[in-house]
């Protein structure tokens, strides 16, 4: 698995939010709902110079809403299923809009199901602290999802 770091200024996604309180499967149905309803926000999405969706993003947060880790050994906290957009967009109805500070990431490429472990080790063995909560992103132009691990806040 290939990890690289990557800087990431400030950016903002409109998303639909849910939490681990709204039990088994809320991520897949939160996915759902967005993707469903996605032409009420498609005009706020942010786009580069070809007209592209710059990212789909799934996003984490601890409970207070200051993109901590989730808690309790990552089961408890909040996830916002959305796309990236500009920082003065607003959220319609029934939407929410979150803007993450900007970090320095560790990016691995989700190529197998044991991503977020793999990494974890990866950090613990050489000493780099989780600063953050984790974030999925997939990038529009090639279809490939990758985690977001915050190792240093900018």
């Amino acid at each position: 698995m290939k990890i690289k770091t990557c800087i990431k200024d400030p950016f903002s996604v409109i998303g639909k939010e849910g939490s681990t309180d709204n039990g088994q499967g809320f991520i897949k149905m939160l996915w759902a709902d967005a993707n469903g309803h996605f032409e009420e926000v498609e005009q706020l999405a942010k786009r580069d110079e070809n007209g592209n969706l710059v990212g789909i993003w799934g996003l984490m947060s601890d409970c207070s809403r200051s993109f901590l880790p989730w808690e309790d050994n990552f089961s408890r906290g909040l996830y916002l299923a959305g796309v990236e957009c500009s920082d003065d967009a607003e959220a319609p109805d029934g939407w929410t809009k979150w803007t993450v500070p900007g970090y320095e990431y560790l990016c691995a490429e989700c190529t197998e199901g044991d991503t977020f472990p793999v990494v974890l080790d990866y950090m613990k063995q050489n000493g780099i602290p989780l600063v953050g909560a984790v974030h999925d992103f997939t990038c529009p132009a090639n279809g490939k999802q990758y985690l977001y691990f915050p190792i240093k806040k900018l």
